[in-house]
């Protein structure tokens, strides 16, 4: 299978703070890998570099095995299918971007049909956006907030979903419903790329993860095999299968 994005040998600083270094990896169509690493281990600069919002030090980024991603502005990678949904409180103000102040606005954006199976799939996971579909989005709780934030990232009909930190924040029963979204939308035949601390969720619906320390991918692998290791239960489960 031909590769959507490959990366190699990324290393991005912050002045003359190192943050990710040497990181490589790749995303076939359809897949969904997960970055799985603690607070300030890199996970959201890998995200931001994709997007064209910060410049690398050196490596590469290449779409469907030609496009250099670095050669690129933010708003030409959107155009390529890259879609983001950033983390927490930044998801909210993402939404709202744009001029989206209510959750029924995503439904007034191209590709109606497209829209209504997104749609669709957000309020049967999440009902009580339907019933709040007229709400201001500032109003929301913090998940319907997450889900109108990916319903969002999805107008567009991306190739490739990049996920920042979806369950941060969230009650334990939202955070479960969050990841049951992902699942659903990867089997709609998009790609993810997604970053989270809460490894053991993460592991659970991803094809293939990354497991990055202090920059740095230390681990690599199907997610089913690297949740099994005793090492990453130490490190990144807190001791428990």
């Amino acid at each position: 299978m031909n590769e959507l994005l490959k990366v190699t040998g990324l290393a991005v600083s912050y002045g003359s703070v190192p943050a990710v270094d040497g990181v490589s990896l790749t995303i076939e169509p359809g897949e969904l890998r997960v970055i799985p690493g603690a607070n300030g281990a890199g996970k959201t600069t890998i995200i931001k570099t994709l997007l064209g919002l910060l410049r690398p030090r050196s490596g590469q980024i290449r779409l469907d095995g030609q496009t250099d991603l670095l050669r690129l502005r933010p708003h030409e990678i959107h155009r390529l299918g890259i879609a983001w949904v950033p983390e927490g409180l930044a998801a909210l103000e993402h939404a709202k971007s744009g001029g989206l102040t209510c959750v029924s606005e995503v439904l007034r954006k191209p590709t109606r049909r497209w829209l209504t199976a997104v749609w669709r799939r957000c309020s049967r996971r999440f009902p009580r956006l339907r019933e709040r579909q007229d709400q201001i989005a500032g109003s929301l709780s913090g998940g319907e907030q997450q889900m109108v934030a990916i319903a969002r990232a999805l107008i567009s009909a991306p190739r490739l979903l990049l996920m920042d930190e979806p369950s941060l924040g969230l009650a334990p029963k939202v955070v479960r419903d969050v990841f049951g979204l992902v699942r659903e939308i990867n089997k709609m035949g998009i790609a993810i790329l997604m970053v989270e601390q809460n490894a053991r969720q993460a592991l659970r619906v991803a094809h293939w993860a990354h497991l990055l320390e202090t920059g740095q991918i230390v681990e690599s692998g199907p997610a089913d095999e690297i949740g099994r290791k005793e090492s990453v239960q130490a490190v990144f489960l807190g001791g428990h299968a």
